[in-house]
């Protein structure tokens, strides 16, 4: 029996001019890979992935019909929101768990692990970018994430946040609809997190090719059950619709 292909891809409308990518979806290892040598509690924590996010993404790609590009392995696999030399790439030490099938593994095995994992989700998203721009809308980029409520003894205050860096047509107006929204959400700008990562998914799909993107970061007890991602999949779905341009 042949191995699940290690990205799932979304169907939707390529002139729809909008495309949704969560790199950060699934918390698998394979089995050849014995889960890397970590404990099975572990794999429930935002180390392995990025809680509610998966489900956030696929009712907004259904809400608004468009494409969208999901991992079907573990960050701790391989971080495909990472540039190929970034140290963090494959991680040995992620907040406080060690990763012991990584620990030592050699630039052979992080080549394979490239091979297997990372070039394919680049090939899906390099592939969908194609098909919208072969209909004449090359698509928006939104990349799909949450964050921890807390981190290092610090409690966030932030319920979302939206990274950009440079382009802010794609950010400036889901800011503005965040802080508009009648929830009253406090909504950060470059906030858990700063835009601008060299060499992560953004950089290389979106900003090499001059297309607008954001990147969604909603914090993970708001999405962790259904009600949360049926919320969140609903507001992102208001706010990004306006923004789809149209074919033609």
């Amino acid at each position: 029996m042949f191995p699940p292909h290690p990205v799932e891809t979304i169907p939707g409308d390529p002139a729809s001019g909008l495309l949704l990518i969560c790199e950060h979806a699934s918390n698998h290892v394979p089995e050849d890979l014995a889960q890397l040598g970590v404990p099975e509690r572990e794999f429930a924590r935002h180390i392995a992935y990025d809680i509610g996010a998966a489900d956030v993404t696929r009712r907004l790609a259904a809400h608004l019909g468009v494409p969208a590009i999901l991992t079907r392995f573990s960050r701790l696999v391989i971080d495909p929101n990472r540039g190929r030399e970034d140290p963090t790439l494959v991680m040995r030490l992620s907040d406080g768990a060690v990763v012991p099938g990584n620990a030592r593994i050699d630039e052979a095995g992080k080549d394979e692990r490239i091979r297997r994992f990372y070039v394919p989700f680049d090939e899906a998203v390099d592939a969908a970018v194609a098909r919208a721009t072969e209909v004449g809308v090359p698509p928006s980029i939104v990349t799909m994430h949450s964050f921890t409520a807390s981190w290092r003894g610090y409690m966030r205050p932030w319920h979302v946040g939206i990274l950009w860096d440079g382009d802010d047509r794609m950010s400036a107006p889901l800011i503005a609809g965040l802080r508009a929204d009648p929830a009253g959400l406090t909504v950060g700008d470059n906030e858990p997190y700063g835009g601008g990562l060299p060499g992560d998914t953004i950089d290389r799909h979106a900003i090499a090719r001059g297309l607008p993107n954001a990147l969604v970061e909603i914090r993970q007890d708001l999405i962790a059950l259904e009600p949360g991602q049926i919320e969140w999949a609903a507001r992102f779905a208001k706010l990004l619709r306006p923004l789809m341009p149209k074919a033609g």
